[in-house]
């Protein structure tokens, strides 16, 4: 029996507890070896129970590390079956590894994380017939972790997972008052009030240089979605839709009774499969914002019934759009009609229009559609997602939508993340992938992977952004956005407003926020005329809505300056987010090739956030560029391909 143990534990990475304890510890590393998982069972078949009182484990746990250092110390894992917690007393069966692959390229997008190791572990509980099964994936830049439970009839299903983070950490997190709409607060961990609630990405910073780390999930797919709350000792515990407050979005769209009806934990059917829970870690800034594919990776790739080609479907196109709902214009048919000659002459490829098209008759919103279509603008439609509910309205709204040429729909006020809500999710997005329809959400939650299983849709809102007229200070909350929100995916912020709405920010500022908050379907805020009349119109006209690499460049601080460089094919773009705080920067742009690029910046004028100063020069890799930044200000740059 002892040489079979000793076999087994060197295969499966097994040690024990402390001494006299039948615990048993599976570890998992990442390729390059940085990080580090351990789980700890209470007990392993190899060996037997504790014995009461024995000062062995009790639950399910683990911790992660990086370089050896702690990212997230000993935290609960486990979930909730029918009531039951079955973390608690888990003893371990078989351990499978192998090496795994996050899929095929043509699933991903460019920069996606490399293999993983993975490992499943085969569990049940002490105390009853329950088995189940922890699966984990460690890469380089995170890890996520699920679990399965098998059956043969519903159960539902609840959350035990905890983040235990360590003691010196600074966390940045909004609170669910307005769903997915809120303004990070900076805190240390250990100023975190007990009850305090989190909607993912919740961001913190490791102490003493040790790096940076994001909490959210992946692959949120007929389950509820995941928020989390303080426990006021370093810790947040996962908790699931049902359990999340009322926002103040949802009170005020629905009846106290539905609010009363998702706040019930709902079954699933037989297996079940949690989404992921992700942690993904950087070194630094860069590390961990280009770690955010890994999210994309552990997602479903889509249904090759609906998308064939996969992310490639030729009817899937990222593209600029106008917006006449923030910044003024006439809505009626021949004020939108403007609306799309002034996408034309932007050179955008559409057009959102909102819920005045429901009082058109056929023959105009048709008339209406053809129009924008002839000048190279395609319509998308907002609809209340209310009126969407019964499956028979959906299948007629997206055929109108076909029928007419409509290319996409926004699809408002959802607001909750019950299991309900998000089944819902998935059967508006299937409904537009038959009828060859794209999707925007609108009063959403965050994304989960949805580039990767659905790629009709091009974004969701979750964000708070320009909509939010109430708002009085934006500089400090645009350079936390790339840094948290953003982590989780595309964001509908809706940029660019030269108006007082823009409160204390800049006109560059406003400019390169189109270039650091990543949209597939990228609606500016402002009137399409302001655009054109801007001295950088030539500057908005050339910022792309999708991007083949980033790099965060120092000196990037949360909250404080955003300094991204991104890549379109052969042409990059240095934007800057400046926070409250004026400052001069030196940089170079080391990511250039060689040679000199033509290049036009667009910068603050010191004495008027309501200018800009546009300039044009050469320049190569090895120059440095000195840009001063006025309180709540920005700059952007074009680099051509070198001559």
């Amino acid at each position: 029996m002892r040489l079979i143990f000793a076999a087994f534990t060197l295969l499966f990475g097994l040690s024990s507890g402390p001494a006299g304890s039948p615990a048993a510890q599976v570890e998992v590393r990442s390729p390059d070896g940085r990080l580090q998982v351990v789980v700890t069972v209470p007990s392993s078949r190899a060996s037997p129970p504790a014995a009461p009182g024995s000062g062995s484990p009790t639950r399910l746990t683990y911790r992660l590390s990086a370089v050896g250092r702690p990212v997230l110390t000993a935290s609960n894992a486990g979930i909730v079956i029918d009531g039951v917690d079955v973390g608690l007393d888990a003893v371990l069966g078989q351990v499978e590894r192998r090496r795994c692959d996050p899929g095929a390229p043509s699933d991903r997008p460019p920069g996606s994380t490399p293999p993983c190791n993975l490992a499943r572990l085969h569990l049940a509980h002490g105390r009853s017939s329950i088995d189940y099964l922890m699966e984990i994936r460690v890469f380089d830049a995170g890890v996520a972790f699920r679990y399965e439970v098998p059956g043969s009839a519903p159960r539902t299903p609840d959350e035990a997972t905890t983040f235990q983070i360590p003691r010196g950490s600074t966390v940045w997190y909004h609170d669910l008052e307005g769903h997915y709409e809120g303004v990070h607060v900076r805190r240390a961990i250990e100023a975190v009030p007990a009850r305090d609630w989190a909607a993912p990405p919740l961001t913190f910073k490791m102490p003493d240089s040790a790096g940076y780390a994001a909490i959210t999930e992946a692959a949120l797919t007929g389950y509820a979605g995941m928020a989390l709350q303080a426990d006021g000792r370093g810790g947040f515990a996962a908790r699931l839709g049902h359990d999340h407050p009322v926002s103040k979005p949802y009170a005020l769209r629905f009846p106290p009774e539905e609010a009363k009806r998702l706040a019930v934990a709902a079954p699933v059917d037989p297996p079940i499969v949690t989404p992921w829970r992700v942690v993904l870690v950087g070194r630094d800034l860069n590390a961990l914002v280009n770690a955010q594919h890994l999210v994309i990776d552990v997602s479903p790739p889509a249904d090759p019934q609906l998308f064939p080609e996969g992310r490639r479907a030729a009817w899937v196109k990222p593209g600029r759009a106008v917006w006449r709902f923030l910044d003024g214009g006439d809505n009626t048919i021949e004020g939108l009609k403007q609306f799309s000659d002034l996408a034309a002459k932007l050179g955008f490829e559409y057009q959102v229009v909102e819920g005045v098209w429901q009082k058109w008759s056929p023959d105009d919103l048709r008339s209406f559609v053809d129009y924008s279509r002839d000048r190279g603008v395609g319509i998308w439609l907002w609809k209340d997602s209310r009126a969407l509910r019964d499956a028979g309205a959906r299948r007629q709204f997206f055929d109108l939508c076909q029928s007419l040429g409509v290319v996409g729909a926004k699809i408002d006020f959802l607001d909750h993340e019950a299991k309900d809500v998000i089944d819902y999710y998935r059967a508006l997005l299937r409904e537009a992938a038959s009828h060859h329809v794209m999707v925007a959400f609108h009063g959403a939650n965050k994304p989960t992977g949805e580039p990767r299983t659905w790629p009709n849709e091009l974004t969701r809102e979750g964000v708070f952004g320009l909509e939010h007229r109430s708002m009085q200070a934006w500089a400090q909350h645009n350079a936390t956005l790339p840094f948290t929100r953003y982590l989780a995916g595309p964001g509908d912020y809706t940029p660019v407003v030269f108006g007082e709405r823009r409160r204390e920010t800049s006109w560059a500022h406003q400019i390169a926020t189109a270039a650091v908050f990543t949209s597939p379907l990228l609606v500016y805020g402002g009137h399409p005329q302001s655009l054109l009349d801007n001295p950088a119109a030539e500057m908005i006209r050339s910022i792309p809505s999708v991007w083949d690499e980033t790099v965060v460049l120092p000196p990037s601080e949360i909250g404080e300056v955003a300094v991204l460089a991104r890549r379109a094919g052969n042409t990059w773009f240095l934007a800057i987010v400046n926070g409250p705080e004026a400052r001069t920067l030196h940089l170079r742009p080391a990511f250039l090739t060689p040679g000199r690029h033509d290049t036009l910046t667009v910068g603050d004028v010191p004495d008027d956030p309501a200018a800009v100063a546009v300039a044009r020069a050469a320049v190569s890799r090895t120059e440095t560029l000195t840009i001063a930044l006025r309180p709540g200000g920005g700059f952007i740059a074009r680099f051509s391909v070198p001559r």
